[in-house]
């Protein structure tokens, strides 16, 4: 054991049964009892175990109880007497007890010491799962787009001159729509950013699910002006725990891949429904659904379309991968499925607090 070690065991022990020791002669001269006195020796060896390393400062701890007892607050007092009738049973009653006790304590603080490690441990490999998987997904979904804009921007400044006006429109075109997917990608990525990195969870506060349905939606048509969303939520006020900007962000991604990946003009559908004291979102398309081979990876940072002909380039990968990382940084649930029409995606949050109903009707936006 190390000196350091040693010493915190010795200052805690004596410290604990010094204090035991004044009580103890407190309740002794008010009730003149013993019982009582045996009784905050068994609590100091309690807290002797708990606050040491290893069993042998609260098995001596239970050993100097059963000395301190005796010379103190047994007759003949500030004598040592183990001849008393019935008191070597009482002696060896009380070093049982306590040592059991002091033994207990210690292997149930070891035991939570490994459960913490173990979860510490959880953690970590989900942390480094997680960066795997979003250094896959950037290598995947960057490589492409930026080839694009590389490509469309060495073909204007090689054959300018012989460009239409029209084909460097296009060229100029494409470059902005690869950029503002880039810049879409990198805001999710620094959106993981908000995760603390010690314990992979986020700060909430209590939020109005309208509200942060409403930016998501604004957010989203900034992006996409021309894509339809019918949104419907309860009518009674919503109050979850969430961080806002992140559960946002997930929203807008998935109403993104809707667009992108369903090769449907069709509306989307984004419900929200109250089940089990829990929030449950619900993004539905009505297009091509997603591919069953692709399920159990879908997460996983890299994820393709079956739906080639549309935006191919935009793959889902690091969106789904951040939405994987967002809600279970919530404490919540996240997972996908093919309706009869096309694809759904389903991510649910722990509700908080339920307030009062609205009078304001669903609407679609």
């Amino acid at each position: 054991m190390k000196r350091a070690v040693l010493l915190h065991n010795i200052k805690i022990t004596l410290f604990l049964l010094t204090a035991a020791t004044l009580l103890s002669s407190v309740f002794f001269l008010l009730s003149h009892n013993s019982a009582n006195v045996a009784i905050l020796y068994v609590l100091a060896t309690m807290l002797v175990a708990q606050n040491t390393v290893g069993y042998v400062p609260g098995i001596a701890a239970a050993f100097l109880s059963v000395i301190f007892i005796n010379f103190v607050f047994t007759y003949p007092y500030l004598e040592l007497n183990f001849t008393l009738d019935g008191y070597p049973v009482t002696f060896l009653g009380m070093v049982i007890i306590a040592s059991l006790t002091s033994t207990l304590t210690t292997h149930l603080k070891e035991q939570t010491q490994i459960l913490k490690e173990r979860e510490h441990m959880l953690i970590e490999a989900e942390k480094e799962k997680m960066r795997a998987n979003l250094l896959r997904a950037i290598s995947h979904d960057l490589r492409t787009p930026l080839t694009g804009i590389i490509g469309s921007a060495e073909s204007y400044l090689e054959q300018e001159s012989a460009l239409s006006g029209d084909a460097k429109a296009k060229l100029v075109e494409n470059i902005s729509v690869d950029a503002q997917w880039l810049l879409h990608m990198v805001e999710n990525l620094l959106s993981v950013t908000r995760i603390n990195d010690q314990t992979a969870c986020v700060k909430t506060t209590l939020e109005p699910l309208e509200e942060v349905v409403s930016s998501a939606l604004q957010r989203f048509r900034k992006r996409l002006p021309d894509a339809v969303v019918h949104a419907r939520i309860p009518d009674q006020l919503l109050m979850i725990p969430m961080d806002a900007t992140l559960i946002e962000q997930v929203l807008i991604n998935l109403l993104e891949n809707a667009v992108y990946h369903s090769g449907s003009q069709m509306p989307v559908d984004l419900q929200v429904s109250v089940e089990e004291n829990q929030a449950c979102f619900h993004i539905r398309d009505y297009g091509t659904g997603l591919d069953p081979e692709a399920m159990d990876s879908l997460f996983d940072g890299y994820a393709s379309t079956r739906n080639h002909c549309s935006d191919s380039h935009k793959g889902m990968g690091i969106g789904l991968s951040i939405c994987k990382t967002i809600i279970n940084a919530h404490h919540g649930q996240i997972f996908a499925k093919n309706h009869p029409n096309g694809a759904e995606f389903t991510f649910i949050l722990p509700l908080g607090e339920l307030m009062y109903e609205s009078e304001t009707d669903s609407s679609d936006h």
